[in-house]
């Protein structure tokens, strides 16, 4: 028996600046946004009580902003009170997510506006397949540290054998 492949629905990203990064991610990176920075207290609410059994008792309050990518992969915006910058954003031998990763035909391009918003580039540009096919990356930080990478094509061209073959 097979599983059927599920869709992915968001992933949630912490920041120490909700304002600053739903303008990066809506006006740099082209990300609709669905619902504007608000803000959410530890209380009876439905929300309040949800967060509370994901945090745990003492969150006091955070804020929060609701987008998405233009195939409909929601991206939430955290800004936690009290929220701490790790000493390693980058720690890709601890168990748990170290990256995420956002497709652009124009991979350079978007680059440069990552760049010029204040981001850092990781590495360089690299081919995939140098010679054969098209496929490129790069990792990249937002401004405020998150660590995500830039596909040039769609993964599934990328690790699929017949792809421009």
């Amino acid at each position: 028996m097979t599983t059927t492949p599920r869709t992915f629905s968001h992933i949630g990203i912490s920041v120490p600046d909700l304002d600053a990064a739903v303008k990066f991610y809506a006006e740099v990176m082209g990300f609709y946004v669905l619902m504007e920075p608000s803000e959410v207290t530890e209380d009876d609410s439905a929300i309040g009580v949800m967060c509370t059994d994901v945090f745990g008792p003492g969150w006091d309050r955070l804020r929060i902003a609701h987008l998405s990518t233009a195939d409909g992969v929601g991206f939430e915006l955290f800004e936690f009170k009290g929220s701490e910058e790790p000493d390693d954003n980058f720690a890709y031998r601890r168990h748990g997510t170290f990256h995420f990763a956002v497709q652009d035909p124009n991979l350079e391009e978007l680059l440069e506006k990552i760049l010029a918003a204040g981001g850092k580039q990781r590495m360089p540009v690299r081919e995939y397949f140098p010679g054969e096919k098209p496929f490129r990356m790069v990792y990249v930080e937002d401004p405020f540290g998150v660590v995500f990478e830039l596909y040039s094509h769609s993964y599934e061209l990328t690790y699929s054998a017949g792809a421009y073959s």
